[in-house]
């Protein structure tokens, strides 16, 4: 089995591909976001390391004390794109959870029959150092101009809000650095399912 890591600035259009990448036979695939919410939910290690971290925040739905209610996850995006002191302490608390359970996922998979990739995205896959444990990197681009129609169009961002996001993110050169792939999702489907056949061809006869 290859275990492949993928990354990419918001809006690069990651959803359709890992989408695509789900459909194929022998191929899995893990989301960093998904493993991460289900992580902080309440009565979690991850929950409680949260609360004591942010004792003094606001970050929970509903009214109350916060013990046991889940994070409002609106909340919790506004904080940490506003302020890359507290954005690094919350990774501090949840990223190491979500990398030990990919790592334990990774070694039961390895030993299955008929899983022949597995997918992982991560924003932070760069930064948490996923290149230590993943078999290789690969890096969805899309050109910022597009990415921001995208957020606009599909997320009703205000440029204000892309401007926050995209300046906590890695340059492209540093994205292009860390990976051994780079796939151009700046053109039309066809064009991206190609590069990701032909990707998929290559890895799978290293």
């Amino acid at each position: 089995m290859r275990f492949i890591g993928i990354t990419g600035g918001v809006g690069a259009g990651k959803s359709e591909i890992l989408g695509y990448l789900k459909e194929q036979r022998g191929i899995r695939v893990m989301l960093a976001d998904e493993i991460a919410h289900a992580l902080m939910e309440p009565g979690t290690p991850v929950y409680s390391g949260i609360c004591r971290e942010f004792a003094v925040e606001d970050l929970f739905f509903g009214e109350g004390d916060g013990k046991g209610r889940p994070f409002d996850r609106g909340k919790l995006a506004r904080m940490i794109f506003s302020d890359s002191e507290k954005r690094a302490r919350l990774n501090a608390v949840v990223h190491p959870a979500v990398r030990e359970y990919v790592r334990e996922q990774a070694a039961l998979l390895r030993g299955q029959s008929g899983v022949s990739h597995l997918f992982f995205e991560a924003a932070l896959l760069i930064e948490e150092n996923y290149g230590a444990i993943c078999d290789e990197l690969w890096y969805i681009y899309t050109s910022e101009e597009v990415r921001r129609g995208r957020l606009k169009a599909s997320r009703g961002y205000t440029d204000d809000r892309i401007d926050q996001i995209f300046a906590s993110q890695l340059q492209e050169s540093e994205y292009r650095r860390a990976c051994k792939t780079v796939i151009d999702n700046d053109g039309a489907w066809e064009q991206t399912r190609e590069q990701l056949e032909s990707a998929l061809r290559r890895v799978s006869d290293e």
